[in-house]
């Protein structure tokens, strides 16, 4: 029998595409994971903006299938930077020509300024090297600190894959005069009534009662191929964990340097208003300024298209910080909002948190090198471990559904 740790994305589309038989155990009291919507009142709201840039044609119809097409929004991304009172176009980089003169001569200098070969040898310095010091610390570098709470020399030169996007000097300039949005998620789909949706998609190909909910792992014995929960103790031939990578190595007591493993906590507010704002464009706003408590805040009215503004509002945390006040954040937020215009004359009418731990983690040279050798341990017991999370990666909703089913091929 296949054990699936986690009724997720993942370890639902594992679930769907295996021919072994299957048990899935889930520690709520619902499927989605991460990939949970909230419909509440006028106000459609997910724990955090989950937006598909399906790569893959395959994965896509195979997402799409059970969901009809009109129940699909397909939206053509508009994102900005609340940059010193203004707004400038995403990615910063690219658009260097929207800020103030000086600035922009600054940016353009240091953009030609970098010296050749320099030396690479984290994400911080990677940034540097690529876009010059003005770039560097104007946006990506205070940003990126935001969202990752951490120190950025730590993380690797590919923290974030091709989901960072670079661009060359020659591009930079050419957008000076004809904008063009070449990146890999220039538009996305997204369904009418949340992404929920998709995990229903999903979950329709499962055995519903092979779904156990509200059972929770606490155990594993690699030798004797034993998992105990919270109510019993399975034996498995497989066992494929969408868990956290570390809480993984825990439960199935594999010695590791907990220091190698780090991640941020994302604190989500979903905003319900009792009427439209100001911007009825932006699907979502990047806020780099360190005085504004959060780094994101996304438009659910403007991606759905609905006549009362609804949000989404992302603070991040180091995944050392216990200390998160959600009423005192909630009213900073608010006065926050007020700051940069989003919110003006609005009442808040309805509201919902989530603290999503871990949100994004931490990839290391360190964490990369470990993590290669402690899935080959893992393997070995038929152990394996899948998602954002228990492969501890940058990734896509998409590429989960992927990696997923390649594992499902691999264990008949």
């Amino acid at each position: 029998m296949d054990l699936i740790i986690g009724a997720g994305i993942s370890g639902l589309s594992y679930a769907a595409a295996t021919n072994n038989d299957y048990l899935i155990i889930e520690q709520s009291d619902e499927i989605g994971g991460y990939c949970k919507t909230i419909r509440r009142g006028d106000y459609i709201w997910d724990y955090s903006g989950h937006f598909f840039h399906f790569q893959r044609p395959d994965i896509k119809d195979y997402v799409l299938k059970e969901i009809p097409m009109e129940e699909m929004l397909k939206v053509f991304k508009y994102t900005q930077i609340y940059y010193k009172g203004r707004y400038v176009d995403y990615p910063f980089q690219m658009n260097i020509h929207q800020l103030p003169q000086e600035e922009f001569i600054d940016c353009l200098y240091d953009l030609f300024a970098i010296e050749d070969n320099p030396a690479i040898d984290s994400f911080k310095s990677m940034i540097y090297a690529k876009f010059g010091k003005s770039i560097a610390e104007k946006f990506l570098i205070p940003y990126n600190e935001k969202l990752y709470a951490t120190d950025l020399n730590k993380l690797d030169v590919d923290a974030m894959g091709r989901f960072f996007p670079y661009a060359n000097k020659e591009e930079i300039i050419k957008n000076f005069r004809s904008t063009e949005k070449k990146f890999y998620n220039s538009f996305f789909l997204y369904p009418k009534n949340g992404c929920g949706r998709i995990v229903e998609s999903i979950a329709s190909r499962v055995n519903k009662d092979k779904i156990c909910l509200n059972e929770q792992l606490i155990g594993i014995d690699l030798e004797k191929k034993e998992a105990v929960t919270n109510r019993r103790t399975l034996k498995f031939d497989n066992l494929i964990s969408t868990l956290p990578f570390p809480k993984l190595l825990d439960l199935a007591k594999v010695d590791y340097n907990k220091e190698t493993y780090s991640w941020n906590k994302v604190l989500v507010f979903n905003l319900g208003f009792d009427k439209k704002g100001n911007d009825t464009q932006n699907n979502w706003v990047y806020f780099p300024d360190k005085e504004l408590v959060f780094y994101r805040v996304g438009y659910y009215d403007n991606i759905i298209g609905q006549d009362k503004m609804s949000l989404y509002v992302e603070i991040g945390f180091n995944h050392n910080e216990t200390a998160i006040d959600t009423e005192a954040l909630l009213q900073r937020t608010l006065d926050d909002l007020q700051k940069v215009g989003v919110v003006t004359d609005q009442q808040l009418v309805d509201h919902h948190s989530v603290v999503m731990d871990p949100a994004y983690v931490h990839i290391t040279t360190a964490s990369e090198e470990d993590k290669k050798v402690k899935m080959q341990q893992l393997g070995e017991h038929n152990v394996y471990s899948i998602g954002r999370y228990g492969a501890w990666k940058y990734c896509s909703l998409e590429d989960n559904i992927f990696d997923a089913q390649q594992l499902a091929q691999q264990t008949r």
